[in-house]
């Protein structure tokens, strides 16, 4: 019995002492707080990039669209893989990272409702529009007088998070549109 109360005694003298003690305190706060700093630092991170990267992909559509908008000649094949390389530069991503549909729409105000004049594709897996497709897109498209046309661009990009926080791999969906700038309407090649 004498062996239990000494050794009871000693672990109660001990841990009244270590309470009191606080040599040390500071590396061990700093071994608990350390990590969540830095935690904290690439969630913060990492959620700016995402933000940024989806900020940076818009403008590049927008930039693509205001590119179309201003040709006169109609547009080929070699104008769409040229504005596919420029998508990657704007976006800092690979080539085959991106993708792209371009659209002419137009608005028929007998019948209330926008046809396709044409619509092609660049990169990835994409297929261009159907006339289904673009009678579903009303509430997306903007207000249009009779024969009225707009270029309609579509770009994905594929986003790779640069930490796993829990942000998943996905692509970065956009959706811009413009009226032709210096003519009625833009062409492609076969549309006359």
């Amino acid at each position: 019995m004498k062996i239990i109360s000494k050794s009871q005694d000693f672990l109660t003298q001990f841990f009244s002492q270590f309470k009191r003690e606080e040599k040390g305190s500071i590396a061990i706060e700093t071994v608990i707080l350390v990590p969540m700093l830095f935690w904290v630092f690439l969630t913060t991170f990492s959620i700016f990039h995402a933000y940024r990267q989806h900020a940076i992909s818009q403008k590049a559509g927008y930039t693509i669209g205001d590119l179309i908008s201003r040709q006169t000649e109609p547009l080929d094949q070699a104008f769409l893989s040229g504005s596919q390389k420029v998508l990657q530069f704007l976006t800092l991503s690979e080539l085959n990272d991106t993708s792209m549909r371009i659209s002419a729409i137009t608005y028929d105000a007998d019948a209330d409702r926008y046809e396709k004049d044409w619509s092609q594709v660049q990169g990835g897996s994409r297929f261009p529009f159907t006339d289904q497709q673009v009678e579903d897109l009303g509430d997306r498209l903007p207000i249009m007088k009779d024969n009225e046309q707009i270029i309609v661009v579509e770009t994905w990009i594929d986003y790779d998070p640069p930490f796993d926080i829990g942000l998943a791999r996905h692509d970065v969906v956009n959706f811009v549109f413009t009226r032709p700038r210096y003519t009625p309407q833009v062409c492609w090649v076969t549309c006359g």
